[in-house]
């Protein structure tokens, strides 16, 4: 069986061709708890037809995955989402959606490799499936930010989800709607933002001489 789907484009929706001049390709990473949106956000945002590694949920896997909460979903990634966008003539972000479920989180740590930064989708809903996406990427050193997607459940204050979360101050936290094309290029631009700031910092940080 193969595994591998593709979302067709609509008569609306303009795929861009990667232009000759991009020659800097910055890998992106999606990640959070099972059912948060992964698929939905690499699928609005991508400028091409985006590779989804999708297969169809069964009453078997009920036993393994934790599916209260997402009872109307029937689809899950069992490997990753590809997807791509352009930033201007020179950069082009790669998208991977990262699979939700525990039983695929051992790929994580290879998504994770080469990656400039990551979005971290919530589900407030479910605010727990969050934690273990957020540990990974501290522990890899990796830039990220929080995309809360609207469900359409009850909202919180900024504050309130930080504490849920332990979020530190600086870590940036947005509300998205993954199904919008325009929703999800700002949390991308957001991600892209935060990590130009710290990389400043940097700069900007005294070296420290060796004695």
């Amino acid at each position: 069986m193969d595994s591998a789907t593709y979302e067709t484009p609509t008569a609306s929706e303009t795929r861009t061709p990667l232009g000759a001049s991009a020659d800097n390709g910055l890998k992106i990473v999606v990640v959070g708890g099972f059912g948060a949106g992964k698929t939905t956000m690499v699928r609005s945002v991508s400028e091409i037809r985006p590779l989804n590694t999708e297969e169809t949920m069964t009453q078997a896997g009920e036993g393994v995955d934790d599916v209260s909460g997402v009872r109307g979903k029937t689809a899950t990634t069992v490997a990753f989402d590809f997807g791509r966008i352009t930033l201007d003539e020179h950069n082009v972000l790669y998208l991977f959606g990262a699979p939700g479920q525990e039983r695929f989180w051992f790929l994580w740590d290879r998504l994770f490799s080469g990656t400039l930064g990551a979005v971290v989708l919530v589900d407030t809903r479910r605010i727990d499936d969050s934690w273990y996406a957020i540990d990974r990427l501290e522990r890899h050193g990796t830039p990220f930010i929080v995309a809360c997607n609207d469900f359409g459940g009850p909202t919180f204050t900024p504050q309130t989800i930080r504490e849920a979360l332990d979020l530190d101050p600086h870590v940036p936290l947005v509300n998205c709607d993954a199904r919008s094309r325009e929703s999800s290029k700002i949390v991308l631009i957001t991600l892209v933002e935060h990590i130009k700031e710290l990389y400043a910092d940097q700069a900007r940080a005294p070296r420290q001489e060796l004695v």
